[in-house]
């Protein structure tokens, strides 16, 4: 990491409260200014008896998945403090964040792909295949709704498979009326978009009047799917980055690096 490699940049971080320190503080450390600007907002289940169904008979499980950062804290929370975690239940995530999270409630061993941050990927690996999973139990802990892919795959692999919803997902209330003023001067440098769902409720969001300023700002996004999503919104130019904070880090730096010096007399 180089300091100044964002000096003066206002980069829009549009991950969940909960978890976009990271991101900022690092934004910060290359000195852009971070502006905090949640898509997404995260909350209790509606109905939490699915889960505690399952808390009462982890043990029947073989596996359990947990799709997201948030998955981690919004079920782990509630088993740990219920019951020991079953010594024979393995566990599987995919992303770092998600890793780290595990991590911090003591689990060293987890199921994670090294590299690529999605079904797909979690679908390749060893255990994961046909002879590894067929008749095992597999509970994934998520938010409500989601891809299916992972489980409709496992159970044709032979798997039986139980999703159980542990947080939900709603499009939180915010004032986009700062983040316009500063594209309407022509002073907002980037948005860093994490999250499919994200794309509409910020097109949501900012409104009618508001969109047309943000639409030309240059989108971030880690993953085909967020790039997709946001050019069918109508953002002019969304660039696709390695996954996590570090890519993000990465293409925002590099970016401006190359705008600084095109920009040089």
């Amino acid at each position: 990491m180089t300091a100044g490699t964002l000096s003066g940049r206002h980069i829009v971080v549009t991950r969940p409260s909960e978890q976009a320190d990271g991101l900022c503080a690092a934004i910060e450390a290359r000195g852009g200014i971070a502006l905090r600007f949640p898509v997404l907002a995260i909350g209790e289940p509606e109905d939490g008896r699915a889960l505690d169904e399952v808390i009462a008979r982890l043990d029947d499980f073989d596996v359990a998945f947990f799709v997201s950062p948030n998955a981690v804290s919004h079920a782990l929370g509630p088993v740990l403090a219920r019951r020991a975690w079953p010594p024979g239940l393995r566990v599987a995530t995919v992303g770092k964040g998600s890793e780290r999270a595990l991590a911090n409630h003591g689990f060293s061993e987890v199921i994670a792909p090294q590299s690529g941050f999605d079904s797909e990927s979690v679908l390749a690996l060893p255990e994961f295949r046909a002879d590894a999973v067929a008749g095992r139990r597999v509970v994934i802990f998520r938010g409500d709704g989601g891809r299916d892919l992972l489980g409709e795959t496992l159970r044709e692999r032979g798997a039986t498979v139980e999703y159980v919803t542990c947080y939900r997902r709603y499009c939180p209330r915010m004032d986009s009326a700062p983040l316009l003023r500063l594209a309407a001067d022509g002073r907002l440098d980037a948005i860093t978009l994490t999250s499919s769902e994200g794309v509409g409720n910020m097109r949501a969001m900012v409104g009618d009047e508001g969109w047309p300023l943000l639409r030309a700002v240059a989108v971030f996004a880690p993953h085909p799917r967020i790039v997709a999503h946001a050019r069918a919104a109508g953002f002019e130019l969304v660039l696709e980055t390695p996954p996590g904070d570090e890519g993000l880090l990465g293409a925002l730096e590099s970016h401006f690096r190359h705008a600084s010096v095109t920009l040089k007399p």
